[in-house]
């Protein structure tokens, strides 16, 4: 909750802008909603949700002004008129910002003593309060990283992890990275510094084959490696351990033990025959589609081994699924193999750190956070609306995160559009595109929304009474509607892979 220190002279003008009109003055001090959750738990049509600040905001379109929440409010914020519910409070936090003597703090910056001290100061009925503040002060993950500084982007580490977790993109394909896989597999020794020795290569072709970027090639009975006529840029991005596709795991094959992950194909060869089982397929139309493919007079057998074939891949793709698609960093994949089941893992072998002797970019690391952010922050609320955990409350301009629930696994940077939330990986989803509009039949006219946003691409068009989207500075980072106290925005936004960027280059 918000709340007003002894140095509050009633002035009002955090009365006056509050867009929901959940502070008034009590004794010549301002009070506001203490953000109880009561009317939310009350609520009998489910109109009542709790936001991305740790605040609670009436939904219009499901409110029918039936006035239970107005009753059960244990400090009589709450107040209906023209049948738009108000006094509830958002926690949007502008009430802080328009204070003229800075006398309005955020509840977040108090211990949990100090709270409930304040509220026994006025008499007031004490919520329960069923979180308290995380007591870890910090987070900490060990995994195998890379120093970006030493890496040339060779490309040997991915070519040796035997479980296929680390990715390598670079911008120039065809022509030599260093990545001295040739020398490795040469058998006559013909390979050195890059150069191959003609008078002792016997053309086996076996370094042409067996080199990651193709850069190799074989004219006029003789082999020789392209070099390249730039600095090989790109990126590389590897699993990152932070274990959160073994809590995705259906199966249970996917396991985190002692900080390192582990995988059992037999588990989930298990679990994809148990799906087999119970799989119901449209035999019809799979019919049609293999009508072009056999003659079902006399290949009936055929027809059932390809529908066996074909639920098999169904089955083993979403099987894993949940598992996959929340791998933060992409690495996580299918297997060809459907007996091994997935790769992208990292196992902490440490292969790739003996593979890169030359550059010793890749290390045993541990990073640690402790929930702090840059100034950048623009309270957009995408790493509270997509962290995995649910550990992240937004603040105004930064960001609350329980350290109990965070387990790292850095999906919150990875998607932050002004790169306010430090990261130990190359990886980033930007967004790509969207759809933002105002539905002013719930707009309540409160201008939070055109104060908050980091774009100025809401506008206030006094001369209709309305506010609009420009669409033109909108990015759909989604502060406005997450600050919103009348749901008032139809919102839609979509990010690009990172993976996907560079295959468009």
């Amino acid at each position: 909750m918000f709340l007003s220190t002894n140095k509050c002279e009633g002035i009002g003008e955090c009365i006056k802008i509050c867009p929901t009109e959940a502070i008034r003055l009590i004794n010549g001090k301002a009070f506001s909603c203490i953000t109880c959750g009561a009317c939310f738990e009350a609520c009998p049509n489910q109109a009542i949700f709790k936001n991305r600040y740790g605040g609670y905001v009436v939904d219009r379109a499901k409110c029918n002004g039936c006035g239970v929440c107005e009753f059960t409010c244990p400090v009589d914020s709450i107040h209906i008129e023209n049948g738009v519910t108000k006094g509830i409070c958002a926690r949007c936090g502008i009430c802080v910002d328009s204070c003229p003597t800075n006398s309005r703090i955020d509840g977040f910056d108090l211990i949990e003593e100090k709270q409930l001290n304040f509220l026994k100061s006025l008499n007031l009925a004490i919520p329960t309060l069923n979180e308290s503040k995380s007591i870890k002060s910090n987070v900490k993950r060990n995994f195998v990283g890379t120093d970006y500084e030493k890496c040339i982007l060779c490309g040997r580490c991915e070519y040796y992890c035997p479980t296929k977790a680390i990715d390598v993109n670079i911008d120039q394909y065809g022509v030599c990275t260093e990545c001295r896989v040739c020398v490795d597999v040469c058998p006559a020794d013909a390979i050195e510094n890059g150069v191959i020795d003609h008078d002792k290569c016997v053309l086996c072709l076996n370094c042409l084959k067996s080199c990651p970027n193709n850069a190799i090639e074989a004219n006029d009975f003789e082999v020789d490696i392209i070099k390249p006529n730039n600095e090989i840029t790109g990126s590389i991005i590897s699993c990152l351990n932070c274990g959160l596709c073994a809590d995705n795991s259906t199966t249970g094959a996917l396991k985190q033990v002692n900080g390192k992950m582990r995988f059992d194909p037999s588990i989930n060869f298990e679990g994809l025959k148990t799906n087999l089982n119970t799989s119901e397929f449209d035999n019809e139309l799979l019919d049609n589609i293999l009508d072009d493919a056999f003659d079902i007079n006399d290949t009936k057998d055929d027809m059932a081994l390809a529908k066996e074939l074909l639920k098999v891949e169904k089955d083993s793709e979403t099987i894993n699924k949940k598992s996959i698609d929340g791998c933060p960093v992409s690495t996580l994949k299918e297997s060809s193999n459907i007996e091994i089941g997935l790769t992208g893992y990292c196992v902490s072998c440490g292969k790739c750190v003996k593979v890169c002797d030359k550059q010793n970019a890749r290390k045993f690391l541990s990073v640690e956070w402790d929930g702090s952010v840059s100034e950048d922050c623009i309270s957009c609320g995408i790493c509270s609306e997509l962290c995995p955990k649910d550990a992240i409350t937004l603040k105004r301009g930064t960001i609350e995160v329980d350290m109990e629930k965070c387990i790292l696994c850095e999906t919150c940077g990875i998607h932050c559009p002004v790169d306010a939330i430090p990261k130990t990986t190359m990886a980033k989803k930007h967004i790509s595109d969207g759809f933002n509009l105002i539905d002013n039949k719930l707009c309540m006219n409160c201008k939070l929304c055109y104060r908050i946003c980091p774009e100025d691409a809401i506008i206030d068009r006094e001369d209709i009474g309305m506010m609009v989207v420009d669409d033109n500075k909108c990015i759909y980072c989604g502060a406005c509607r997450n600050a919103c106290p009348a749901k008032a925005f139809i919102f839609e936004r979509e990010f690009e892979d990172f993976n996907e960027q560079i295959i468009n280059k």
